[in-house]
């Protein structure tokens, strides 16, 4: 689904990505994991389009990425829930899901349905549809974001830390609802998180250190010494 390669990134003439290799095989989790600050969310935003690589290849499906807007690619079909949520606090929940359904549009006519699929994967948004984003707790809002992404039907989702400063039984719910979404539909998903449980969750791991892959591998051999180097605080 998601293959890269050799992948530098800079902020102005300091080196951020070095040589990045990772691949997201198709209907599988996939789990970026390292301390704050190693270039994490830097490598999401440069598969989407927001930040312009020096060097290396994306391919989406073997389609070069590169040459296309970050619009184009959700268009494409990336699924991107930033890390913050970023969702519209004086916009009602509907209206947030609705602006997911953007990145189908290619021009055709306007839709307006939400599809109940998304209420049986998170049920507590069909009891606020009409109430203001900003008024919904964190653990709510990250509700809100991945929701808002699936409705643009992606086959790739990519979460940036979408457990970070909520409830530890939203994040259970979060986790099963992005397990459940992978069984049921067959995307892929490219997660960056730090809470160990759902690193757990995805089938293959790369650990990030200064802005290189140093170690992957299965979740299943994840050992004490790599949760030690990349999760622990």
């Amino acid at each position: 689904m998601l293959q890269v390669s050799g992948l530098n990134v800079y902020y102005g003439e300091s080196h951020i990505l070095r040589n990045v290799d990772l691949s997201v095989p198709m209907g599988q989790m996939v789990c970026l994991i390292g301390r704050n600050g190693v270039g994490k969310t830097t490598f999401l935003k440069t598969i989407m389009g927001l930040l312009k690589p020096r060097t290396g290849t994306i391919l989406f499906q073997e389609q070069p990425l590169t040459p296309f807007s970050t619009d184009r690619r959700a268009r494409m079909g990336i699924g991107y829930v930033p890390q913050g949520r970023e969702i519209i606090p004086r916009v009602t929940v509907r209206d947030n899901l609705l602006l997911g359904l953007e990145a189908q549009r290619r021009g055709r006519g306007r839709k307006s349905e939400i599809p109940e699929e998304i209420f049986d994967l998170f049920p507590v948004l069909k009891t606020m549809l009409s109430r203001m984003g900003g008024d919904l707790s964190g653990g709510q809002q990250q509700q809100l974001a991945i929701a808002r992404a699936l409705m643009g039907k992606p086959k790739l989702l990519v979460l940036d830390e979408p457990t970070e400063g909520i409830q530890p039984s939203i994040i259970l719910e979060i986790e099963a609802a992005v397990r459940r979404i992978i069984e049921t539909t067959g995307i892929s998903v490219l997660l960056v998180e730090q809470h160990l449980h759902f690193v757990r969750q995805a089938d293959r791991y790369y650990a990030m250190q200064k802005g290189g892959i140093v170690a992957s591998g299965s979740t299943r051999e994840l050992s004490q010494e790599v949760i030690q180097r990349f999760l622990a605080v």
